[in-house]
């Protein structure tokens, strides 16, 4: 494909407006608009209109403005409510990656031992995957911060030996990335069972789904858009799942309501008594001009959600 030369020039926020109008946006309240694109800027609310259009710069007839923006807003929402749901999940995973550990070596500081990891490599593009001394580093930067963590101060000033602090200190340490790191690096596949038994889950669709929340994770932390979004790590289909899961026709992992269906499998077990269904049902409820399609719900073929509430896993 043959590239050009960029020839855009910066537009007011008033010719944003008028643009807008070309494109055949309803526009009711221009001050109120202007506000919204100060405060948002044109070109991140651009990634919502593209469902809204028809034809390359035309929006489809009768289509507002406050839809863009209910549409945005329920992205907003959906974003802080999966990135709460990872939250709570993480916990639950350095937990069990300490108490499985720690308890089958009867070791506080198993992450100590070499031997409980894989020997490094050097991946497809030239990195060398060392787990072991990545976690060691983590650990020593950690203890030589110019003002370390409560938890690692109390433990160098009071104790000699070992000179790192126990693994339930250690892995407070990790970021929800390091920790799915550090689980691909373990080299005993009966250890990665211990710990993905708790959720359910085989090792290998364990430490995919470990992958897809860190990137999940990392998409809401920088306040990136998860409606109407491929994921470009897709969590693994569960095949045989232990407990309810979903359907065939909400199979597409692809999308976000797969992976929030992943999040609901995970917490069930790590919070039995979650309420991310009630949540996700006042969301959608609070947006009902929001086609909900576009997270990956299944249409019946003419436009309307299917009833992802009576799936398994949702009852």
């Amino acid at each position: 494909m043959s590239k050009k030369n960029y020839n855009k020039t910066p537009l007011s926020f008033q010719d944003q407006i008028s643009l807008l109008k070309q494109r055949d946006l309803v526009v009711d309240n221009e001050p109120k608009v202007i506000d919204y694109l100060q405060e948002i800027s044109y070109y991140r609310l651009s990634a919502y209109f593209l469902p809204y259009q028809k034809t390359k710069d035309k929006f489809n007839p009768n289509t507002n403005f406050k839809q863009i923006i209910e549409t945005y807003s329920f992205d907003r929402e959906l974003r802080l409510l999966v990135f709460d749901c990872i939250e709570r999940i993480e916990v639950a995973i350095r937990t069990q990656m300490v108490y499985g550990m720690a308890t089958h070596y009867n070791d506080s500081h198993w992450q100590d031992n070499q031997n409980l990891f894989i020997t490094p490599y050097y991946n497809k593009i030239g990195n060398l995957v060392d787990p072991y001394s990545d976690f060691q580093s983590i650990i020593s930067k950690a203890k030589t911060a110019r003002t370390p963590e409560v938890f690692i101060k109390h433990y160098i000033d009071h104790y000699n030996k070992p000179s790192n602090p126990p693994s339930w200190m250690c892995l407070e340490l990790l970021t929800m990335g390091e920790l799915s790191h550090l689980y691909r690096g373990l080299k005993n596949n009966s250890d990665k069972k211990r710990i993905a038994n708790f959720f359910d889950v085989h090792p290998t669709v364990f430490e995919s789904w470990l992958h897809t929340l860190t990137y999940v994770r990392n998409i809401c932390a920088h306040h990136s858009r998860l409606w109407n979004r491929d994921l470009a790590i897709e969590p693994e289909k569960l095949l045989k799942p232990v407990g309810n899961w979903v359907s065939k026709p909400f199979e597409n992992n692809k999308r976000m309501f797969y992976f929030i269906c992943v999040l609901k499998y995970l917490i069930t077990r790590a919070n039995p008594g979650n309420s991310l269904k009630d949540k996700l049902q006042n969301l959608f409820k609070k947006y009902p001009m929001v086609p909900i399609q576009y997270i990956g719900i299944p249409s019946d073929g003419k436009g309307n959600a299917l009833d992802w509430e009576n799936e398994p896993i949702w009852k």
